[in-house]
């Protein structure tokens, strides 16, 4: 079977959109999975439905990447988006064609700086994991390359401040799309801490702040990625081996903090594209933790305990796709600012991301870290709906006893607390120092076990006994509970 490229396509006959030419105005750092399922995807269809005409440069962050992989298939790779739309399955492929070439900064340094020296390039994309973003002091200018993605960034800014820094409009829009809070500020404050170091003057950082934009995005779609035990039946489907074959949910949305002007520039809404340019991120970003994060977070270590144990089957259950349901209609979107039908437009599609027939998401893979995650994506909406209507959210206050009972465990071992339920063991994974808490208070009772996690402000950084009602609605669950199961408590919450 020939491998994807342009000539292979041609022989077939295909007529699918393809840009073969285009000038190189985009250069990003990363070339893994998730960019190219989002960043290139919409990239692709700008260039088909609005004109846009950009080739992407990537660049490889870490010494081992993608990069000979890439150029051997002239950047085509084939995108799979897959799930539930409006009800409706979705099995969508479509060969993305926007990516010239990938660069391996540690082997060919130079050709990335040459590109800060390009008339076309006007944007710089990235995502270098959450741990991309930090600042290393140990890295110097002269480093072939930094370590740091925001030294290296630094140092190819520079060049381009070189080549530039006489012209109006040849800074650079940097879309940051790190998985951190603020993630384009965090960038720029990196940015500006090398340049003091390195001693680059005033100048530099006044183009820094004047010419180029750090933008702080918000993005979302799940990427499962290369899909190896079915790669082989869908080359032989496609009609040619792609070994970059990506796979994405059908759903995506990406929110960039930036000025409105950049809408000329990036024309995502003359697209038809999900992808919004606004004045603050924010409140989308509290809209995706507090309905998507937070209704996962209330609603699977309840579900676990009543049997179930992939998300999907969750759905199916009338009785858990209920609680999930009032939880986010009743007493999550009440508490959130951005406009009501949008918030409701944006919950139904968590339901068809929830039921994807593609994607087995486990509860068990959900529960990792749940104490951090109830704190800041459920524990807001707790306090937003007290302080709207002075009382108990019974969803919200259910699922914290859902929490503590399945972080009821007996033995701690190496691996983690064992608890159990009626159909096996499991093991709770979390910080140790709260596997060791509840390995103390494995014997209390219902009421001990409420006081002891609500009065814990090391976990939730306040006292959750001083919200009104809260720790005996929460010692009542407890022992509803362990008396009829959460399933029972799920349906007298919904009745």
């Amino acid at each position: 079977m020939k491998k994807l490229s342009y000539a292979t396509l041609e022989e077939m006959g295909y007529d699918g959109y393809l840009l073969k030419e285009a000038p190189e105005r985009v250069l990003q750092f990363g070339e893994g999975n998730f960019l190219r399922a989002f960043v290139e995807c919409w990239i692709d269809k700008m260039n088909e439905k609005a004109g846009f005409n950009s080739k992407v440069v990537l660049c490889q962050p870490i010494a081992p990447g993608l990069a000979d992989m890439i150029n051997e298939q002239e950047g085509l790779y084939t995108l799979i988006l897959r799930g539930n739309e409006n009800g409706q399955k979705i099995d969508d492929r479509r060969i993305i064609s926007c990516v010239s070439k990938c660069l391996n900064p540690y082997k060919e340094y130079d050709a990335v700086l040459a590109y800060a020296e390009s008339e076309d390039i006007r944007f710089v994309v990235c995502n270098t994991t959450e741990a991309g973003i930090q600042y290393d002091p140990s890295c110097q200018f002269t480093d072939v390359p930094a370590a740091s993605y925001p030294g290296k960034l630094t140092q190819w800014l520079y060049r381009r401040f070189q080549k530039f820094g006489q012209e109006k409009g040849k800074g650079i829009i940097i879309l940051s799309c790190e998985l951190i809070d603020n993630n384009g500020k965090e960038l720029e404050k990196c940015v500006n801490l090398y340049a003091d170091q390195w001693e680059l003057g005033g100048e530099f950082k006044s183009w820094l702040k004047e010419e180029c934009v750090f933008c702080s995005t918000l993005v979302d779609r799940i990427v499962p990625g290369y899909p190896r035990a079915d790669a082989a039946a869908i080359c032989e489907e496609l009609g040619y081996q792609d070994n970059l074959l990506d796979v994405g949910e059908v759903f995506g949305l990406w929110v960039i903090e930036g000025p409105q002007w950049m809408k000329k520039e990036l024309p995502f809404e003359e697209a038809g594209l999900p992808v919004i340019i606004c004045d603050d991120h924010k409140p989308y970003k509290q809209r995706k933790v507090r309905i998507l994060n937070g209704a996962h977070t209330s609603m699977v270590l309840g579900a676990y305990l009543a049997g179930q144990d992939i998300v999907r089957d969750c759905m199916n259950d009338e009785v858990i796709n209920g609680f999930m349901n009032k939880t986010i209609y009743d007493e999550i979107i009440p508490t959130l600012t951005l406009p009501e039908d949008e918030l409701k437009e944006f919950a139904a599609s968590v339901t068809d991301r929830f039921n994807n027939p593609f994607v087995d998401h486990a509860l068990m893979s959900i529960s990792l870290n749940s104490t951090s995650k109830w704190k800041a994506r459920v524990m807001p909406s707790l306090k937003g709906y007290v302080a709207k209507f002075g009382s108990l959210p019974k969803c919200i206050t259910a699922s914290f006893a859902f929490y503590i009972a399945f972080y009821h465990g007996q033995k701690l071992t190496d691996e983690g607390l064992v608890g159990s339920r009626e159909k096996n063991e499991y093991v709770i994974h979390d910080d140790r120092d709260i596997l060791e808490f509840y390995a103390a208070h494995k014997d209390d009772s219902a009421k001990e076990l409420a006081y002891a996690v609500c009065t814990n402000t090391a976990f939730w950084g306040e006292d959750l006994s001083e919200i009104a009602g809260f720790e005996a609605a929460v010692a009542d669950y407890l022992e509803q509970i362990e008396k009829d199961g959460t399933y029972e408590v799920m349906k007298r919450v919904l009745a």
